[in-house]
């Protein structure tokens, strides 16, 4: 039976492209109280930030030792039953086990080898979406008006935000169309290489219930969640008529059943 206690397990990876309902599934597995404080610590340019957060010390050159940067995220993303959690994404994933291969150098090249020793007994959950072209809509709205996510206090990040209005570009959906099943086709050809397997999760499914999917995680992490422990959502759906107007646009103009 699943328990509260992580016997099975030390941490796992949420492994996703943007637009998947990605940090959405990471506040549900945050607000379990057992599945650890899973956030996207290893995204290269957030690093410096959260290392500043813990205090970790700087080198000469101004940077930190990543041992010591893994010690603080372990430590940071973990929940009282040891269980850790992170999101990375395709491209995170060479970033962090090239930057592991300099703290242990005789695993290098072993990409489970490397996140084994750093993390423990890990698992993987494989995030997708099945509309790409949905989710493309939404990687370009985003990365044009900088709000990547509304919380259930109507806020943002305003660090990110640009304060544009989001603007139609065929382009710019067709190359995030390309960019997203080139990510998906990388992430099954890693888990194929190195023998993983991990939970698929859709986000179709995890929009259409968000507790159900939640506890489907748990059992495939070994968790229990506690009695009278809720689990719920910090952030808002962000989806409205602008990208179902640009969907039914794009599909006007035949590109995408030219694919």
């Amino acid at each position: 039976m699943p328990s509260t206690h992580a016997d099975q397990l030390d941490s796992y990876f949420v492994c996703a492209t943007p637009r998947t309902g990605s940090s959405l599934l990471l506040s549900l597995l945050e607000s379990t109280g057992v599945a650890g404080r899973p956030e996207a610590y290893f995204r290269a340019p957030d690093e410096p930030t959260w290392a500043e957060r813990w205090r970790i010390p700087r080198t000469a050159d101004g940077g930190f030792d990543y041992a010591d940067y893994v010690r603080a995220a372990l430590a940071a993303g973990r929940t009282d039953n040891g269980v850790f959690g992170a999101k990375l994404m395709w491209g995170t994933l060479d970033e962090v086990v090239d930057k592991l291969g300099t703290v242990y150098p005789e695993l290098r090249g072993n990409d489970v080898a490397l996140l084994t020793r750093a993390f423990g007994r890990t698992r993987f959950i494989y995030l997708r979406r099945d509309d790409v072209l949905a989710q493309a809509v939404s990687w370009l709205r985003a990365e044009q008006t900088g709000v990547w996510f509304i919380d259930d206090n109507g806020q943002t990040d305003d660090s990110t935000v640009t304060g544009q209005a989001p603007r139609y570009d065929a382009d710019g959906i067709r190359h995030f169309v390309e960019t997203i099943e080139e990510h998906n086709a990388a992430w099954e050809a890693w888990f194929t290489a190195w023998g993983i397997q991990p939970l698929v999760l859709r986000y179709e499914e995890l929009d259409a219930d968000q507790v159900g999917t939640t506890r489907r995680v748990l059992d495939f992490l070994g968790l229990r969640l506690p009695e009278g422990r809720t689990i719920r959502a910090r952030l808002r759906r962000q989806a409205d008529e602008l990208n179902q107007e640009w969907i039914e646009r794009y599909r006007s103009t035949g590109l995408a059943s030219a694919r």
